[in-house]
C-alpha cells in the first residue's frame, strides 16, 4: 500500500459517533486505540485506491482517487460497509465483504466446514446465510452409520449457538439468515422453530416455489420431496402452510418468505450458469424507525448496538404485546423506495420489503395508489 501524507481535511464526528469508532472501528495497539477517525478513512481509502494499480493507473492517480475517497468519507456522503472499516489497510488478511452465502451439504464433514466459515467471517465483521435446503429429513435413514438424520432444524440450532459463542469474542455480533425450501419435508418445524424463543441469532425464511404459489392459488395441495433421494415423501395444503407462516410471522417476526424461483429466472440471479441463488435477505434503510421497548429507535442505531431488543407488535394481530428481535445488522446498498401514505405517515424501504394490506403481504414495488396498509400508530411503551 502506498505510503501517503493523509489530506489536511477533518471530520465533523458527533459523540455518539466517536464512541462506536473508539469500540469497534479504530485501530488497536496492545489494546489501545491507535489510530483518529480521519486515519481511519485514510487507512481504508488508500487499500481500496491501491486497487487501482492493478490496471495500470499511476501512483498519482491512485493518490487521487484515494483523495476523492477520504473526502467522502469525512464529510460523511459515504462510508463502506463494517468489515472494510474494521480490516482494510490492517494487513491481517481478513475479508471486506459484509454479506455471504454458505452452502451447506448433506454430510456432517460439510455442515461443520460451514460451522468453522461461518465463526470465521463473524470474528471479522462479516454476516452469513445458509440454505439447509439440501439436508436430508429428519428420522432419514444415514447408509453410512445405520441411523437416522436429525434434520435441518437441529443443525440450525447448532450454528445459533456457534453464533452465539463467537460474538463474545469477535468484532461485533454475528447475524445470520436461514432458508428453507417450502418443499422440504420438515418445513412445518421451521416454519414454527423460534416461536420457543431458542434460536435468537438468525432471521429465517421460507424458499416458495412456483408450484406452491400455484397451488396456494388453486387452493390445492403441493409435493414434499426429500433432498437427498428426490423422492415425493408427503403433500401438504399450501393454504394451511402458508396460514401457518402468517400465523409465525405475526408472533416472532419470522419466517419471512423468498420466492426462489422468481429470484433465479430474473436479473436477480446475474450468473445462472455459476449455479442458483439459494438466499438473501430484504432490508429497511437505516434511518427507519423502529417500536422498541425503549422508544423509537432508529435501525442504524440498533444495527450499531448489536444486541437484542424487544419490539413492539401491533396488538391487533398478536396477542402479547413485545417480541423479541435477536438484532438488527447491515446488509449493504440497495435500490430505496418512498412510501407514503395520505394520512402522512412515511417511511424508505427496499423495493423486496413486504407490508401487510388488507390483502395480505405486498412487496414495496408492487403497491400502487388506493391499496391499504396495516399501519402501527401507537406510542411506543403505551
Amino acid at each position: 500500500m502506498l505510503a501517503e501524507t493523509r489530506p489536511a481535511k477533518v471530520g465533523k464526528w458527533t459523540e455518539p459517533a466517536l464512541r462506536v469508532l473508539r469500540e469497534r472501528y479504530l485501530a488497536r495497539e496492545g489494546g489501545e486505540v491507535a489510530e483518529t477517525p480521519e486515519e481511519m478513512c485514510w487507512r481504508v481509502a488508500l487499500s481500496i485506491a491501491a486497487g487501482e494499480a492493478r490496471y495500470g493507473r499511476s501512483r498519482a492517480a491512485v493518490r487521487e482517487i484515494a483523495a476523492a475517497f477520504y473526502e467522502v468519507m469525512v464529510d460523511g456522503d459515504f462510508l463502506p460497509n463494517s468489515p472494510t472499516l474494521m480490516n482494510a489497510g490492517k494487513g491481517n488478511g481478513l475479508q471486506y465483504s459484509a454479506c455471504y452465502v454458505l452452502p451447506v451439504g448433506d454430510s456432517m464433514e460439510e455442515i461443520f466446514d460451514s460451522v468453522k466459515a461461518a465463526a470465521i467471517i463473524h470474528k471479522s465483521g462479516g454476516g452469513t446465510g445458509f440454505a439447509f435446503s439440501r439436508l436430508r429429513p429428519k428420522d432419514d435413514i444415514v447408509a453410512s452409520t445405520g441411523g437416522r438424520a436429525s434434520g435441518p432444524i437441529s443443525f440450525l440450532r447448532v450454528f445459533n449457538s456457534a453464533t452465539e459463542a463467537v460474538k463474545q469474542g469477535g468484532t461485533r455480533r454475528g447475524a445470520n439468515m436461514g432458508i428453507l425450501r417450502v418443499d422440504h419435508p420438515d418445513i412445518l418445524e421451521f416454519i414454527e422453530c423460534k416461536l420457543d424463543g431458542g434460536i435468537t441469532n438468525f432471521n429465517i425464511s421460507v424458499a416458495a416455489t412456483d408450484k406452491f404459489m400455484d397451488a396456494l392459488a388453486a387452493g390445492t395441495e403441493y409435493d414434499l420431496v426429500n433432498p437427498h433421494t428426490g423422492a415425493v415423501t408427503g403433500r401438504l395444503s399450501a393454504k394451511e402452510v402458508f396460514e401457518r407462516i402468517v400465523r409465525a410471522a405475526w408472533r416472532t417476526g419470522d419466517p419471512g418468505m423468498i420466492f426462489i424461483d422468481r429470484i433465479n429466472a430474473s436479473p436477480a440471479n446475474p450468473t445462472p450458469e455459476i449455479g442458483m441463488v439459494e438466499a438473501t435477505n430484504p432490508c429497511i434503510t437505516g434511518d427507519a424507525l423502529i417500536y422498541t421497548t425503549r422508544g423509537l429507535l432508529r435501525a442504524d442505531t440498533l444495527a450499531r448496538a448489536g444486541e437484542a431488543v424487544d419490539v413492539i407488535l401491533d396488538s391487533r394481530f398478536d396477542a402479547g404485546e413485545f417480541g423479541p428481535a435477536s438484532s438488527v445488522f447491515e446488509t449493504g446498498v440497495k435500490r430505496v423506495c418512498c412510501l407514503r401514505t395520505e394520512e402522512g405517515y412515511e417511511i424508505r424501504l427496499t423495493a423486496d420489503h413486504r407490508l401487510m394490506t388488507v390483502k395480505g403481504w405486498r412487496r414495496a414495488d408492487e403497491l400502487r395508489p388506493g391499496d391499504l396498509l396495516h399501519v402501527l400508530n401507537r406510542q411506543s411503551g403505551d
